[in-house]
């Protein structure tokens, strides 16, 4: 475990304490980003000053230009995170540092202008240390971290903006997905895509999940949760689970798309997963798998499992495939034996409940 992470010298933190709070709802009825904080965390950044120190303020309207570039331009990324207060009340960090590299990654693929790295890990940490009763305890909970980047300079013309805003929300909650580790319905989508070679698959932007939108709403409306994506070309291999990464285990062995194709967000619990798997001796591949592939394993038998991996969910084991010429029932339609020791081993090493030998939790309070 990485203990007690501060702020860089460079960093320093104002604050402006709320006057009014916000009610903290019960823990059951928490859902999924539905309820936020008393407090924000904002650094602004031009080219002239570069970022400004960054300031804690009561949550609010951030007050952005009508011409800001994010409204028309589209340059806007984010992460998603987690702390969660563990078994002995302190506050843990999951995996901080690579999900705000990973913010710098997605920012430089849209030409955006991004504060360090640790500047983000340590904004999230102080914040997260002035908003932690608001952090819940019960399992299958956490206060998720949203750290966001739009750019903000007034202007219409199509170039990199000069002007941006760097905020974190937080929001506690529960489960991701009603079914909370029931398995889902995934609707197979063969017409539209999320991603395409060479564009922002790779990239935590706004822009990819609106294009996702559609399809998931004809989904819903079949009677599924989400959507599996096929790659942009064929049509024909298995790319993301919704809004996850996707893993698929067939006889002894788990195979995962590989991110080198570009379309596919290199996910924070899915390296967590794989970390996992090798740690056990289970034999992993991560290689394109093939629709035919899928559906001759399940009719020989041989597929045992499919679930998601992402922050949010952590793990989803999926339960009903949906074609257009029928369904197809992942073994016996319940979770699997390795996504639900896999989720529990995850979730034990986020909530101190077990030595976290892999050093992915940060101690932030």
């Amino acid at each position: 475990m990485t203990r007690g992470m501060n702020a860089t010298p460079t960093l320093k933190f104002q604050l402006e304490r709320a006057t009014s709070f916000k009610p903290k709802p019960p823990e059951a009825e928490l859902g999924f980003g539905r309820y936020f904080t008393d407090h924000l965390l904002r650094m602004d950044y031009t080219r002239r000053t570069g970022w400004s120190d960054a300031k804690i303020v009561p949550y609010g309207p951030l007050g952005i230009d009508p011409a800001a570039s994010v409204l028309h331009y589209a340059q806007e990324v984010f992460d998603g995170a987690k702390v969660f207060r563990s078994v002995d009340g302190k506050l843990l960090a999951f995996r901080l540092l690579e999900h705000s590299q990973r913010l710098v990654h997605s920012a430089e693929r849209l030409c955006m202008q991004a504060p360090p790295a640790e500047h983000i890990a340590a904004s999230i940490a102080e914040l997260a240390r002035v908003e932690r009763d608001w952090v819940p305890s019960g399992r299958g909970t956490a206060l998720y971290v949203r750290p966001t980047l739009i750019a903000s300079e007034a202007f219409l013309g199509v170039r990199p903006a000069e002007e941006y805003i760097f905020f974190v929300i937080l929001s506690p909650v529960g489960s991701y997905y009603a079914e909370g580790q029931k398995p889902v319905k995934i609707w197979v989508e063969q017409e539209q895509v999320r991603a395409a070679p060479g564009g922002l698959g790779e990239s935590k932007a706004g822009a990819n999940y609106a294009a996702s939108l559609k399809a998931a709403v004809e989904a819903k409306a079949r009677g599924f949760t989400q959507v599996l994506w096929l790659d942009a070309l064929e049509h024909k291999w298995l790319e993301e689970v919704g809004t996850m990464n996707l893993f698929v285990r067939i006889g002894d062995e788990v195979i995962t798309p590989p991110l080198s194709g570009g379309t596919l967000l290199p996910g924070i619990t899915r390296k967590s997963v794989l970390e996992l798997l090798r740690q056990r001796g289970v034999s992993v591949q991560e290689r394109r798998i093939h629709i035919d592939e899928l559906r001759e394993a399940n009719a020989k038998g041989t597929l045992k499992e499919v679930f998601g991996t992402g922050t949010a969910a952590i793990i989803s084991p999926v339960g009903t495939l949906g074609f257009s010429d029928g369904n197809l029932t992942v073994a016996d339609g319940e979770p699997g034996e390795l996504s639900r020791s896999l989720y529990e081993e995850i979730v034990a090493i986020q909530r101190g409940e077990v030595e976290d030998r892999f050093g992915w939790m940060t101690e932030i309070g």
